[in-house]
């Protein structure tokens, strides 16, 4: 039988929490706070739920790509990310269901993670600290995803653009990694740089 464990109702201060048997599924929530803490993951995000809860001033390591995980119903503030994340949704959602207007983030640091396919939602990117290269970032990719599909981009990367216009309402910011990202749309690391560099509203 796989084990469920759970972290939910009560305050967490300075603890090292390992999010790493495989077997195991595990909960954050309802109604947690994790004050200063260091939560280590290596599991697939399939086997971590983010009910409800706070994560204050704490760092969040993926020892394995953490992929595909939303943090829409948690609140996190003054945390800093390792490790590597994709297709990540950080902040609070005004779509879907009322859990996911729960959360938020705020004065986070993802200066040491590698972000590829990952979103911002409602909040101010002024406070978040992002990854530069071989990382970058698309600001308000929905104001103006029309003015950069224009652009001339190599390979397959138009793609990658056009999709802007589709994301949900809310979204701030969109990161990728050039590597990762140029490999699946058929051009290189310097031809996308090259590209990324004349291009406005781009953090790299």
């Amino acid at each position: 039988m796989t084990p469920n464990i759970h972290f939910e109702n009560r305050e967490i201060e300075g603890e090292r929490l390992e999010l790493t048997d495989k077997k195991a599924i595990y909960w954050l929530g309802p109604s947690v706070t994790l004050r200063c803490c260091t939560l280590v993951t290596n599991i697939s995000a399939r086997w971590l739920h983010l009910v409800s809860g706070s994560l204050v001033d704490c760092t969040i390591q993926a020892k394995s790509e953490l992929k595909t995980l939303p943090w829409a119903t948690m609140k996190l503030k003054g945390c800093r990310f390792k490790g590597r994340f994709g297709g990540n949704d950080f902040g609070f959602r005004t779509d879907g269901d009322e859990m996911r207007k729960l959360g938020g983030i705020e004065d986070c640091d993802f200066s040491e993670a590698r972000l590829n396919g990952c979103r911002f939602f409602n909040c101010d990117m002024s406070t978040i600290r992002l990854p530069l290269w071989p990382c970058f970032s698309f600001m308000d990719p929905l104001g103006h995803a029309a003015e950069l599909v224009r652009r001339e981009w190599p390979g397959q990367f138009g793609i990658v653009v056009e999709g802007l216009a589709k994301n949900p309402a809310g979204t701030v910011a969109e990161s990728w990694h050039a590597p990762t990202v140029a490999e699946k749309m058929d051009t290189t690391v310097e031809g996308l740089r090259a590209a990324l560099e004349g291009a406005p509203w781009v953090v790299m």
